[in-house]
C-alpha cells in the first residue's frame, strides 16, 4: 500500500492510499486517477504500485512528468519514499510505502478523482510550466551562482574580444562556452539538488550572447506568446492557456540588456526619455517593451511569436477554426476584388488570418503591405513591404501608417494590405477603396461585425476632419464588402465566428447580413469548446460578380441544414 498526499490548486491537501495495481493518470474521465487541472494531459502518466514499490512512467504528456524536479521518460522509474511527483499544476507527495494489511485479492482499486476547485481561476495562479528544469525552490541559489559567474565572465570575455575581433561567430561561441565552464568549475558554491552545471552553463551563455531566459522560450514551437513582468515573473501562452514558467532573469539590468539586443539592430532605442518601443525578432515575431518609470513592476516584454512555417488554410480547417466552405468563399471574395475587413480581439488570430487571405492574392498583381512592425509573410514575388518608423531622439523623423497609406497610392498598387487600422489612416484607406483600389485587406480591433463598423467610424473621425456621420457611413458601406469576425474562445482556440456582408444603407443605418456563423454546442470532456459552423441561408448580393469572373462557387454552401422535425417542400 502506498500513502500519498494530493496537492491540488485551490483545494486542501487530500491523503490517499493506493492499493497494488496499475493506474493511468490524466484529465480524461476514462482514467482511474482523474486530475482535471491545467497542465494535465488526457493521458499524462501511469503509476504502478505493488506491496513494497511504486513506479511511474510518462505517457507522452505535453508538459512532462517530474520526479523530485527531474523530468522522466516513457520508461518506468522507481519512486522512493518521501518523494514529490509533479503532474501539471498538481503535486503528489509520496509518503510511506508499506505492505498491504489485507490480501490483494480482496482489495479493489476504485477510481481516484480530484474535483475541480470551486474557483477555476485559482488553478491559473499556481500552475508552473517547466521550461528551464530548475525547481523554483532552487532558483534563488542558482541566481546567486550566476551573478558571481557573470561578473567574472564580463572581465574575461572583454579581454578576449579585444584579441579576437575578427573571429567567426562559431569560434566566439566556443570561446564563451569554454570560459563559462572554467568559471563554474572554479566557484566554490555547491549546486542545489536537481540542478546540473550544464543547465547553469546554458543559461549563462544565453545571457552573455543572446536574450537570456527568452532563448529557451523562443525556441519552443508550442509557445505562442511570451510575457515578462519584471525579472522574476515570466509567463507564456501554451496551447491557448497562460502559464507561469520556472525561468527568471537575474535582475532588471538583464531584462534591459535583452530588450536592447532586440531593438538595437532595428535602429530603435529604449530609455527613460523613450520608455516604450515596438520591434520584431529575426523570425518576424512581434515585440513590445516598456520600462520604468512607466512600468511599475520593472522592465516588461511581450513577444507575439509566429510559427517558423506559416499556418495554411488547411491548418485552420484541421484546428476547427474555419470550414473548407467558408475558406473557399473567402478565396472567391479575394479573387473578385472585394474589400475585406478582419475583426477580432487581441490575440484572436487576426494577423494569421490576414496572412492566409493575402495568400489568395494573384501573383501577377502588385501588392503593397503596410504595417507598424512587419509581420506578414506573403510569398508573392511582386511585393513591396512598408513599415512605419517612430520619431528619433529629437522627436523628428516619424513616419506613420497614414503617411505610408498616402504614399502607397502613388506606387501603382493593385492591392493594398494594411496590417491594422488603429487611427486616422482609416479615412485614407476608405478613400482608396472607393477610388479604384478595391480588393484591399486590413484588420481592426472589435468584438463583433457591428462593433467593427462603429470603431471604423471612430477611427475616421480621428483623422481630424469634421465629417457628417452619414457621409462616413456611406463611405464605409461603399468600401467594405465582407467582415470576418474571429474570436479567441475560453478554451484558447481561435474560431471564425461570423462572416458578414455589408449590403447597403437604409436611412442613416448600414445594413448587413450574416452569411456564416459558428454555433456552440457545449463543452467536451477535455474542456474544449464544441460547436459547428452553419450558413444562415442568406445569399451574397454579388453572386453575379462571381459568375462574371467565371469562378466556381456552389450556391448550396449557403443553404442552412434542416432542423430535426422539419419537412421539405412539395
Amino acid at each position: 500500500m502506498v500513502e500519498v498526499i494530493l496537492k491540488m490548486p485551490g483545494q486542501p491537501d487530500s491523503p490517499l492510499s493506493i492499493p497494488p495495481g496499475q493506474y493511468q493518470v490524466g484529465s480524461s474521465e476514462a482514467v482511474p486517477i482523474q486530475l482535471p487541472f491545467v497542465g494535465v494531459s488526457k493521458l499524462h502518466c501511469v503509476l504502478q504500485a505493488s506491496d513494497s514499490t511504486l513506479r511511474i512512467a510518462d505517457l507522452g504528456s505535453s508538459n512532462g512528468t517530474y520526479l523530485n524536479g527531474q523530468r522522466i521518460g516513457r520508461e518506468f522509474v522507481n519512486v522512493p519514499a518521501d518523494s514529490d511527483i509533479e503532474i501539471g499544476s498538481v503535486h503528489i507527495h509520496v509518503g510511506a510505502i508499506r505492505p498491504a494489511a489485507v490480501p490483494v485479492s480482496t482489495m479493489s482499486a476504485p477510481p481516484l478523482q480530484a474535483s475541480a476547485p470551486a474557483n477555476p481561476e485559482q488553478q491559473y495562479q499556481t500552475c508552473i510550466l517547466a521550461v528551464s528544469g530548475i525547481p523554483m525552490s532552487a532558483r534563488p541559489l542558482v541566481q546567486e551562482i550566476k551573478k558571481q559567474a557573470h561578473a567574472e565572465l564580463l572581465v574575461r570575455l572583454n579581454m578576449k574580444r579585444l584579441a579576437l575581433n575578427s573571429v567567426s561567430e562559431n569560434d566566439l561561441e566556443q570561446k564563451a562556452r569554454t570560459t563559462i565552464h572554467e568559471i563554474l568549475n572554479e566557484l566554490s558554491i555547491p549546486l542545489p539538488e536537481g540542478v546540473t552545471q550544464e543547465k547553469i552553463e546554458n543559461e549563462l551563455y544565453h545571457e552573455a550572447i543572446g536574450l537570456g531566459p527568452l532563448e529557451d522560450l523562443i525556441s519552443r514551437d508550442d509557445i505562442t506568446e511570451i510575457m515578462v513582468n519584471g525579472p522574476d515573473n515570466v509567463y507564456v501562452e501554451h496551447k491557448g492557456v497562460l502559464y507561469k514558467t520556472d525561468t527568471a532573469f537575474a535582475d532588471d539590468h538583464q531584462v534591459l540588456a535583452a530588450i536592447d539586443r532586440i531593438v538595437s539592430p532595428l535602429g530603435r532605442r529604449i530609455d527613460e526619455s523613450s520608455p516604450m518601443v515596438d520591434a520584431r525578432l529575426k523570425d518576424g515575431s512581434r515585440v513590445n517593451a516598456i520600462i520604468p518609470p512607466l512600468s511599475l513592476v520593472g522592465p516588461s516584454i511581450t513577444i507575439r511569436k509566429f510559427a517558423k512555417t506559416p499556418l495554411t488554410v488547411e491548418n485552420l480547417i484541421s484546428y476547427g477554426s474555419i470550414t473548407a466552405e467558408i475558406a473557399h468563399f473567402l478565396d472567391i471574395c479575394v479573387k473578385i476584388r472585394k474589400n475585406i475587413l478582419i475583426s477580432g480581439g487581441t490575440g484572436s488570430g487576426k494577423t494569421t488570418l490576414l496572412n492566409i487571405l493575402s495568400g489568395y492574392l494573384p501573383a501577377k498583381e502588385r501588392i503593397i503591405t503596410i504595417e507598424d512592425a512587419a509581420e506578414l509573410q506573403l510569398r508573392q514575388e511582386h511585393l513591396v513591404r512598408l513599415e512605419s518608423r517612430p520619431a528619433n531622439i529629437e522627436g523628428k523623423g516619424e513616419v506613420t501608417i497614414r503617411d505610408l497609406v498616402r504614399n502607397s497610392l502613388r506606387m501603382r498598387p493593385d492591392r493594398i494590405v494594411i496590417g491594422e487600422c488603429r487611427g486616422g489612416e482609416a479615412l485614407d484607406m476608405l478613400q482608396a477603396m472607393n477610388t479604384g483600389h478595391d480588393g484591399s485587406l486590413t484588420t481592426i480591433h472589435a468584438n463583433s461585425p457591428r462593433d467593427a463598423l462603429a470603431r471604423l467610424e471612430t477611427l475616421v473621425l480621428m483623422a481630424g476632419f469634421d465629417l457628417p456621420l452619414r457621409a462616413i457611413r456611406e463611405q464605409i458601406a461603399s468600401a467594405i464588402s465582407i467582415i470576418v469576425q474571429i474570436n479567441r474562445e475560453k478554451d484558447g482556440s481561435r474560431k471564425v465566428v461570423c462572416v458578414s456582408e455589408i449590403t447597403k444603407m437604409e436611412g442613416d443605418i448600414i445594413t448587413m447580413q450574416d452569411l456564416f456563423t459558428f454555433k456552440q454546442d457545449g463543452w467536451g470532456e477535455d474542456g474544449r469548446l464544441l460547436g459547428h459552423f452553419e450558413p444562415t441561408g442568406a445569399i451574397p448580393t454579388f453572386m453575379e460578380d462571381i459568375r462574371r469572373a467565371n469562378l466556381d462557387l456552389d450556391i448550396s454552401i449557403f443553404t442552412p441544414p434542416k432542423k430535426p422535425g422539419m419537412r421539405g417542400g412539395v
